[in-house]
């Protein structure tokens, strides 16, 4: 039988190098970090030229390493992210292997089993952090098969140089959304739809408070205090400069959502019409749970039930970074520290 890890940590993104770093200050532990992406950065390595953080560097960091400053730039953009996960991979030394793509989860008697583009991982515990990036969402909307233009989700923009001149309709009043409709603002012939009218965020507030207003929600919730509402209780977008420029000089004003799609582009419930050449779905995403299915542990909306990051129905495997079901803030860098540390002390604890 080959040698059983203690833990495998599945996905080398920013939670699994936090989870990595956990591990490794607890020291005894024998654990890999199994990664399906060729190079170091996990998913900021795929995103569009223009995106930037929601927060200054030194509050976009991973536990016990300082994101330094880019050079001029309040809000760092995905290169200078990609080089932090690089350096902060190599500082640790964390056991990273990759190419490695996990295909499967089993149980194995005392051990679960990680089945691999590679061959076959036993261990102890698993810490699942594969994120969503690889699982962009499309909303059912009648007639969307029927668009002859070009259609593509968030995961496949780049630059707005490629639209340049045509009619883009954006569909998505989150960040994404909002981001990548202030980047086309200028030279396309620009529509921004949004489910519901868009709500920025005060000006002055980004990623460090958002970040302080998950942690005292959550904290009030342990404490059985009244809840009063997640971040997005403040706002769905944030207000970082290049959009901030875009809606003050009018160009980024959204409309409501269309009903239906055409083949030449959109129709809301009046009758108005737009044409189009492109639409850009910037719709979000859904975790990235399919190796995780041979366990029978999602719940009917999807997730796995979870207590922190723990799995509700097998304490051996632990989640994290899918969202705030799986630690407050989670999702983010500043705000995966607390959740990862959460997890690798359990796993210490569980195994002994």
């Amino acid at each position: 039988m080959s040698r059983v890890l203690d833990v495998v940590v599945i996905g080398a993104g920013q939670a699994g190098l936090a989870a990595g770093y956990h591990l490794r200050r607890l020291g005894g532990l024998d654990f890999a970090v199994l990664d399906a992406e060729p190079a170091p950065g996990g998913a900021w390595q795929h995103a569009w030229d223009s995106l930037r953080l929601f927060s200054p560097a030194a509050y976009s960091s991973l536990p016990g390493r300082l994101m330094p400053p880019q050079h001029e730039e309040t809000y760092p953009d995905a290169p200078h992210v990609v080089d932090y996960l690089t350096d902060y991979e190599r500082r640790y030394e964390l056991p990273v292997q990759r190419p490695v793509r996990v295909e499967a989860v089993r149980r194995d008697g005392a051990y679960l089993r990680v089945e691999t583009d590679s061959g076959v991982r036993s261990a102890r515990a698993v810490i699942s952090a594969t994120g969503t990036w690889s699982r962009p969402f499309l909303p059912a909307v009648p007639g969307r098969a029927s668009f002859r233009g070009r259609q593509l989700h968030t995961v496949r923009y780049r630059t707005p140089g490629e639209f340049a001149g045509m009619r883009v309709i954006v569909v998505g009043g989150g960040n994404s959304g909002a981001q990548i409709a202030a980047d086309l603002a200028y030279d396309t012939e620009l529509t921004w739809v949004t489910r519901r009218p868009a709500r920025f965020l005060a000006d002055d507030i980004d990623g460090r408070a958002l970040f302080d207003h998950a942690t005292a929600r959550r904290r009030a919730l342990d404490e059985g205090r009244t809840d009063g509402g997640g971040v997005a209780s403040l706002g769905d977008v944030v207000a970082v400069p290049p959009v901030r420029e875009a809606r003050d000089t009018g160009r980024l004003t959204a409309r409501p959502m269309f009903t239906r799609v055409t083949r030449t582009g959109v129709v809301w419930a009046d009758g108005t019409r737009a044409e189009a050449d492109v639409i850009i779905w910037c719709t979000g995403f859904r975790p990235a749970l399919a190796h995780l299915g041979p366990l029978g542990l999602r719940g009917p909306r999807g997730h796995i039930p979870v207590q922190g990051t723990e799995a509700v129905g097998d304490p051996r495997l632990h989640l994290l970074g899918y969202g705030d079901w799986t630690g407050p803030a989670s999702a983010t860098l500043i705000g995966v520290g607390r959740p990862a540390r959460e997890a690798a002390r359990a796993v210490a604890a569980l195994l002994g």
